[in-house]
């Protein structure tokens, strides 16, 4: 009896100390609105910014824009915890018809939240 309950006790303890260990994504926005832009200038680009508020360092696994007008780069390397990378984003208007978009980018990473959506809008006016 003595053996189980020392055993579950030492699963309980290995279980605590491995959740405690975990990466925690925060980021300063989640929403990037570029406004109203010309046709004629029809590229945006934009910076996302996050801390690892976590106790294990962050990694990005992936980064997916729901559009091919859309493209993500991001920190490659482990974020250690308390410090900062950014996600920047493009997008090419060029070719697409004039008016309003929103697009989403899908952040899947080794920490807590497991995936994130940004999202960037505008408005693309016809140029004159």
């Amino acid at each position: 009896m003595k053996k189980l309950l020392l055993t579950t006790m030492l699963l309980i303890a290995c279980v605590s100390f491995a959740s405690a260990q975990q990466a925690q994504i925060k980021f300063d926005k989640t929403t990037h609105d570029f406004g109203k832009f010309s046709e004629a200038q029809p590229v945006k680009e934009c910076t996302f910014t996050f801390t690892n508020t976590g106790t294990a360092p962050l990694v990005i696994n992936q980064a997916v824009a729901s559009c091919g007008c859309t493209v993500p780069n991001y920190t490659k390397e482990p974020v250690a915890p308390g410090k900062t990378g950014q996600i920047k984003v493009t997008y090419n208007g060029k070719g697409k018809f004039p008016g309003h978009f929103k697009k989403s980018i899908t952040i899947r990473t080794n920490g807590k939240p497991e995936m994130t959506r940004l999202y960037i809008e505008g408005t693309m006016e016809e140029a004159k």
